[in-house]
């Protein structure tokens, strides 16, 4: 069996699940809204730009989790999902995830996103394997503190290899999935890399290498 590997944001999802989780938050009236949404810009920004801190934003991010009970927050996530991401999936990237789990592949989203946001979005493609950031959790509640290694650049390439070493398997036959340049150390990784509606720098460096281009959202 192969391992089929997805970044999620702008990749299976038409947009970005933690920008967007950051919108909602503003809607809803739980942040200071003019400032919680030029922080969120900026951020954003830098992760397009591939100069992101990602201990920075991660405590920018965890900071709304930290302040609410996981009972509040799990509402809060029922309603973010029917309101904003179910809107966002899309017939073509569903597809694509049933083509690789109808020929027998093992399927993983792999994402910077903190759990919190992306297991429920995993969990409505009916993809069974998650990696991405951590927060750490103290007394059952979140901090604003990353668990272990954040799942972003050269971490994810880190935080799978351990997966793969559990697990008792290799990148053999694997693919991955992604529309960031971020994703570059492993989309070198796998056997076979696609690029999704890619960024700019992934546009021109897929083309020089020959990659697949596709996309999900036309």
């Amino acid at each position: 069996m192969a391992l089929a590997l997805f970044d999620l944001d702008n990749t299976l999802l038409a947009g970005d699940s933690d920008y967007e989780w950051g919108r909602f938050l503003i809607q809803q009236g739980l942040v200071d809204a003019t400032w919680y949404e030029a922080e969120n810009n900026r951020f954003y920004e830098q992760y397009k730009q591939g100069t992101l801190d990602i201990y920075e934003f991660s405590a920018f991010s965890f900071q709304p989790l930290a302040e609410r009970s996981m009972e509040e927050l799990q509402q809060l996530h029922a309603e973010f999902m029917r309101q904003v991401i179910q809107p966002i999936i899309g017939e073509q990237a569903q597809a694509l995830v049933d083509k690789h789990k109808n020929q027998g592949d093992i399927l993983m989203i792999i994402t910077a996103t903190n759990s919190f946001i992306t297991r429920p979005i995993a969990q409505a493609f009916g993809i069974e394997h998650l990696l991405a950031t951590e927060p750490k959790v103290v007394a059952n509640r979140y901090t604003t503190e990353i668990e272990g290694i954040p799942c972003f650049h050269e971490g994810k390439v880190q935080r799978l290899e351990k997966w793969l070493r559990e697990n008792k398997m290799s990148l053999q036959g694997s693919c991955f999935y992604s529309d960031s340049i971020n994703d570059l150390p492993l989309l070198e990784r796998v056997d076979r890399p696609v690029a999704v509606s890619p960024d700019e720098k992934l546009a021109t460096l897929a083309q020089q290498r020959g990659w697949e281009c596709i996309s999900l959202y036309d």
